[in-house]
């Protein structure tokens, strides 16, 4: 049989891949900050009542396409209460993830030969769905600073192909957060151009406490222009419950339906139950956890602060951290030494565009505090 050459071409899964670098070795020998897992698990009441639930026979059931009203309204009242505007039950689909979230939106807005604006670094998924539907993926540059996207560089790509502008804040892969200012103009820009602004905020939760992400729902016609995704998983640490969501007006939604309905009909149905009671009754779980999250950053950048340490932390913020290595090397090398030799699992930084080979990412909110120690010690021990 032959496989579609969009498929067979496409890179390999990169987490898979890096996994594959240290197959022999020990889980336990490994400093994991590859894949973004949070380090906790659920909370205790949230497990306990969703096995209630399936012990009852629960959630065996499909939902509406959409997803459960009751979640699909509490969603919205938390988006109101984090954001302001005007949001309601109407505009949010649930998802199987916020994966599942952006190949919906992608396949609702583009057909093959359309073009995405990606700025770089990009989150690699984002790249791989664009290459596997036929559709053209345009990189903008970005500050390696600020880390922050060059607005009159997406400004020049834009064309009469183009159809959505993808941005991802707080960023994966650099951890860095987009000012509300530059948001507000690639939204006004967007609308200028007759454009959808994409939004993956899939980490809002972990900025700091009463930073507002942007205004954007505030505006009369977002709407029109404005897709926002967002997914459950890290939040409430339901990274396998598989449950997210998309935000936007009617004329994508209904297109997203006809999606959803040939892909996987609906979210889980026990992972949108989940979803549900963490927002209902978890809210001090949350800042507790987010609250942990933002202390390990903090600790993280003190780590690096070593004078030994020749690897340069770029930025650091919700799950991830941006770190120029010091080799001659590309960045797939160097995380393969890193891997192979000093028991470290990191991610290239080329995973996530071009002109990233300086750099890899790590993913150090599922690693614990007290061994930051011992991965700068095992930077410092590869750097001879």
């Amino acid at each position: 049989m032959r496989i579609n050459p969009a498929v067979r071409d496409c890179p390999t899964a990169p987490i898979a891949e890096a996994w594959s670098w240290v197959a022999d070795v020990p889980a336990a020998e490994l400093i994991d900050v590859c894949q973004a897992e949070p380090a906790e698990l659920p909370a205790q009441a949230l497990r306990d009542h969703v096995a209630q639930t399936l012990a009852a026979g629960g959630a065996a059931k499909y939902t509406g396409i959409a997803g459960l009203g009751p979640l699909r309204e509490a969603l919205a009242e938390d988006i109101r209460s984090h954001y302001g505007g005007s949001v309601e039950a109407s505009d949010v689909m649930i998802t199987a993830g916020c994966n599942q979230a952006f190949c919906a939106t992608i396949d609702a807005l583009c057909a093959p030969g359309d073009e995405v604006i990606l700025p770089l670094p990009f989150y690699f998924n984002h790249q791989m769905w664009l290459a596997i539907r036929g559709i053209h993926a345009k990189y903008a540059r970005y500050d390696p600073q600020s880390a922050q996207p060059d607005v009159e560089d997406i400004r020049r790509l834009i064309s009469a192909r183009t159809r959505a502008l993808v941005l991802v804040t707080p960023n994966n892969p650099t951890g860095a957060v987009y000012p509300p200012e530059c948001i507000a103009e690639l939204y006004r820009l967007a609308e200028a151009s007759g454009i959808a602004l994409i939004i993956d905020e899939t980490y809002r939760d972990f900025m700091a406490v009463g930073q507002v992400p942007h205004a954007l729902f505030g505006q009369s016609g977002w709407r029109d222009h404005f897709v926002h995704l967002y997914s459950f998983s890290k939040t409430y640490s339901l990274t396998g419950y598989r449950v997210g969501a998309v935000v936007a007006g009617d004329a994508l939604r209904e297109a997203l339906i006809k999606v959803q309905d040939c892909a996987v009909i609906c979210a889980p149905h026990a992972g949108q139950l989940a979803a549900l009671y963490g927002l209902q009754h978890l809210q001090a779980w949350k800042r507790d956890n987010v609250a942990s999250v933002v202390a390990r950053a903090t600790a993280l950048r003190r780590a690096f602060s070593n004078p030994s340490l020749k690897f340069e932390l770029l930025s650091a913020g919700a799950f991830f951290a941006y770190v120029q290595h010091p080799f001659e090397a590309s960045a797939r090398d160097a995380a393969q030494r890193l891997a192979r030799a000093f028991g470290v699992i990191s991610l290239p930084g080329s995973y996530f565009g071009p002109d990233q080979e300086r750099y890899l990412r790590f993913a150090f909110a599922n690693l614990a505090e007290n061994r930051f120690g011992e991965l700068v010690e095992r930077l410092i021990s590869s750097q001879s």
